[in-house]
């Protein structure tokens, strides 16, 4: 009965109607979606676009039955004609993975940790279709190509612990494809992915639509996959829709205040000011030479960025507070694991009052590069100064010493704050242990701070817990900037954040920077944030430095090729740019693989 509904019915895939979902908190009924109206049509994709807790995800979840206890669902659901709220358990159970599928942020946690990937593919296609063991292998790995992971055999016996973030996403997609579902719903699927990854499985993502001709139900707050991926869009708010529209109608011409507001708020890479560089022609003019610049670059790196730090030495005479001279940054070997060299003969440095933007994919050593200039990893090889101190070879003391000179924010506040410590004590404790401050005068700085940051100041007698990703964020800013450092160096202080917050943490670290004069060193794989905020860029790849230079000089007139690949794989939250840009990707991409 549902194979003929399937295949005869002509109206869209997915029909929501006045979907309400409330969630039951200390006896009350808390709203977390309120009369949701929309439809997605086969072959085509729209995205639900909002900020943490604006119902996005809660909505999503209540289409397959996935949510908790407390929760009351109302309203109407069809997939193809057929309604789905009131199903049983096991006629749902059928619903999931065989004519819906889902894709998840985090594949980590999607994915079981102590199976290999390949059983986990053929418990799903032998639980709906009954397949033998060898015929679900062959589909396995017939999955797995189609994903274009470059190893099918390999991926299938691997346990997720043992891919990439992009192959492990990779895997879940086809383990969510392999029953050919009519619906894909993908909440945040590229949020955790560097952008050339994240450019990778949305090009994924495009052409199994096009060949599945299924309906994507893509939930996100990245306004650049929206551009690059979607049809149709729906802006959520606080449960609500406010507006909907094709991506262009929605782009283009906003008349919601807060879809205009949450446009407003995205970095636009190679926008700053009025200091507007268009990033199209300026990698367009790549493709041109990008085979030259590959074998020029092989023979001519160093001397180039010998050059580079010499004329930009010259135009600046501010102190040096933080200088990388041929540093080798190795881990050492650990039972079988051999030792990895993760930072590989860098010069790098970093002024007073200047901020210094290191941009990469994970794995590139931006991290090891941060974490060694506060003196939590050593250096194997070269020499190392930060604030006024030769840190190369520091004793425990030494670096604690540094640790009054240095801050540091970290990716992900949550982490990074004691859960059982008032936030007032956290951002107070440096204080207690670098400058002596007691009762009245330690509670005066912690307000101080709190007023720097723009927090009230009752919020010191609260928990992590109790404050949003963006408020936590803030605490994690003023306790660095405590001590008032020389140095701060920023560990991906936005990436979880949504746009909106990201926008208020960024002006907030720009008025704090010109207000203190600190040095930054500002770690990131979002090239759009670097454009906000700094003053000269790096760019690392595989433990080197391949390119530095001003703003204009990176952005404008990228040299090394693979800068070109990383600025043409960043989606901009334009629809008709994006276009022109994923072209442009393809020519990079194909250029390369000439030499």
């Amino acid at each position: 009965m549902t194979d003929q509904v399937t295949t005869t019915f002509s109206g869209p895939v997915l029909q929501v109607t006045d979907l309400t979902v409330h969630f039951g908190v200390d006896n009350v009924w808390v709203p977390a979606a309120l009369n949701l109206n929309y439809s997605i049509e086969r072959g085509k994709v729209l995205a639900i676009v909002g900020e943490s807790g604006s119902g996005k995800s809660a909505s999503s979840m209540a289409i397959l039955d996935l949510l908790p206890e407390n929760s009351r669902i109302s309203g109407s659901v069809k997939l193809n004609g057929r309604e789905l709220m009131g199903l049983k358990p096991a006629q749902m159970q059928k619903v999931r993975g065989g004519q819906v599928a889902m894709i998840f942020q985090e594949p980590m946690t999607a994915l079981n940790p102590v199976y290999t990937i390949g059983f986990q593919i053929i418990e799903t296609l032998r639980a709906h279709f009954g397949m033998s063991p060898s015929q679900a292998k062959a589909r396995a790995l017939e999955l797995l190509d189609l994903v274009e992971l470059p190893d099918p055999l390999k991926a299938f016996d691997s346990y997720p612990h043992q891919l990439s973030g992009g192959q492990r996403q990779r895997a879940m997609i086809a383990q969510s494809i392999s029953c050919d579902p009519q619906l894909l719903i993908a909440d945040e699927p590229t949020t955790a992915l560097d952008v050339t990854v994240q450019a990778e499985i949305l090009d994924l993502l495009r052409s199994l639509r096009d060949r599945l001709d299924s309906a994507i139900l893509l939930i996100t707050h990245d306004m650049g996959v929206v551009a690059d991926l979607a049809d149709d869009i729906a802006v959520m708010r606080r449960g609500v829709i406010v507006e909907r529209g094709t991506v262009d109608q929605i782009f283009n011409e906003p008349t919601h205040p807060y879809t205009i507001a949450l446009l407003q708020a995205v970095p636009h890479l190679g926008q700053r000011g009025d200091q507007a560089i268009d990033m199209t022609a300026a990698l367009a003019t790549g493709t041109d030479i990008v085979v030259d610049a590959v074998l020029a670059a092989r023979i001519e790196v160093n001397e180039r960025l010998a050059n580079e730090a010499a004329a930009a030495a010259r135009r600046d005479s501010r102190e040096v507070v933080v200088k990388f001279d041929d540093v080798v940054i190795e881990y050492p070997k650990h039972g079988r694991v051999a030792a990895f060299r993760a930072v590989d003969k860098v010069n790098l440095f970093v002024r007073q009052g200047e901020v210094l933007g290191l941009v990469g994919e994970s794995g590139s050593g931006k991290t090891t590069l941060g974490r060694a200039a506060i003196g939590l990893l050593p250096i194997t090889e070269g020499t190392l100064h930060v604030a006024d101190q030769d840190i190369s070879k520091a004793s425990r003391d030494e670096i604690h010493r540094l640790h009054k000179s240095v801050g540091i924010v970290f990716q992900d506040p949550s982490s990074s704050l004691n859960p059982r410590m008032p936030i007032g004590d956290s951002i107070g404790e440096p204080l207690k242990l670098g400058k002596g401050l007691k009762g009245a005068a330690l509670s005066a700085e912690v307000e101080r701070l709190l007023d720097s940051v723009e927090l009230p100041r009752s919020y010191r007698s609260r928990f992590p817990h109790e404050l949003s990703g963006g408020q936590k964020q803030r605490v994690g800013i003023a306790r660095a900037l405590s001590l008032e450092p020389k140095v701060l160096i920023a560990d991906e202080p936005t990436s979880a954040l949504d746009v909106s917050v990201q926008a208020r943490v960024l002006l907030l670290i720009q008025a704090l920077q010109q207000q203190m004069n600190f040095a930054c060193l500002f770690i990131t794989h979002d090239l759009a944030v670097i454009d906000v905020l700094a003053d000269r860029i790096a760019v690392m790849h595989h433990g080197r430095i391949v390119e530095t230079g001003t703003r204009d000089e990176i952005l404008r007139y990228p040299k090394d090729p693979y800068t070109q690949r990383l600025l043409a794989a960043v989606p901009i939250p334009d629809p008709t740019e994006q276009r022109a840009r994923r072209e442009l990707r393809r020519e990079l991409l194909a250029a390369g693989n000439d030499v």
